[in-house]
């Protein structure tokens, strides 16, 4: 069974090369690239020669733009700020000699704000990211491979390298609660001002209690927080357009 590695980049000149780096085993890689302003083309064609660039619309396009030239037989989805571990390349190795699922979900170590966020819903947080590459992807927001059936679990994680600092963070909570509320809003979804008052309450709780976020300390703290931000933004902009 042969594998390529599929990655998607944006002016990522400071992450690209060490994930390169951890997925030049591969049989390929094939790199989709936003029209990068920053070194990211020059670096990432000292690892493949199978460089694109394509304007982005949204994620599930721009990731099946760059299945439609990956060659091999599977696929292994990464992102700039992720890291495949040696026993995590060992393990892949090892599944695709048998193939015994179409797809592998891929357990994730995130970290933020120094530290492996352990808790708060952020482990193992799975994701299928290795599968046959004939599969594709769907979704405007929360993009996923159109694969629910015969999915198996791998046990080694990879590196995750969140977001850079908070207001990296605050950037994308910005754009993705616009993103989640467009969607919503196009679904006719509707949220009074109470929903939107004890929906980030319920989050807080869920993520600092629920999910052991306390268990981290100050970084459980201002991540539970966050998350609960994420839910009064999103619900605050879903009423904002219904009210237009």
């Amino acid at each position: 069974m042969t594998l390529g590695v599929l990655l998607l980049t944006y002016n990522e000149e400071e992450n690209i090369k060490e994930c390169l780096e951890s997925v030049k085993w591969a049989d390929e890689i094939v790199l989709v690239d936003s029209y990068s302003k920053d070194r990211t083309l020059e670096l990432a064609k000292e690892y493949t020669d199978k460089v694109y660039q394509r304007s982005f619309d949204d994620f599930a396009s721009q990731r099946n733009y760059g299945l439609d030239r990956i060659e091999s037989d599977w696929v292994l989805v990464v992102d700039a700020d992720e890291r495949i571990t040696s026993v995590l390349k060992e393990e892949i190795n090892s599944v695709l000699k048998e193939a015994k699922g179409d797809g592998y979900r891929v357990p994730r170590k995130n970290f933020f704000l120094g530290k492996w966020i352990k808790y708060c819903g952020w482990y193992p947080d799975h994701t299928l990211r290795l599968f046959k590459s004939h599969i594709r992807y769907s979704g405007k927001v929360h993009e996923s491979p159109n694969l629910k059936r015969n999915i198996i679990d791998l046990q080694n994680s990879l590196i995750h390298y969140t977001y850079r600092d908070l207001a990296h963070y605050l950037n994308k909570i910005n754009h993705y609660t616009t993103l989640d509320a467009n969607e919503k809003y196009l679904k006719g979804k509707k949220k009074g001002i109470a929903y939107i008052i004890f929906r980030p309450l319920l989050e807080f709780i869920k993520k600092f209690i629920f999910k052991k976020g306390f268990l981290l300390g100050k970084q459980g703290f201002i991540l539970s927080v966050l998350s609960s931000y994420y839910q009064f933004l999103k619900y605050i902009k879903l009423w904002e357009k219904n009210n237009k």
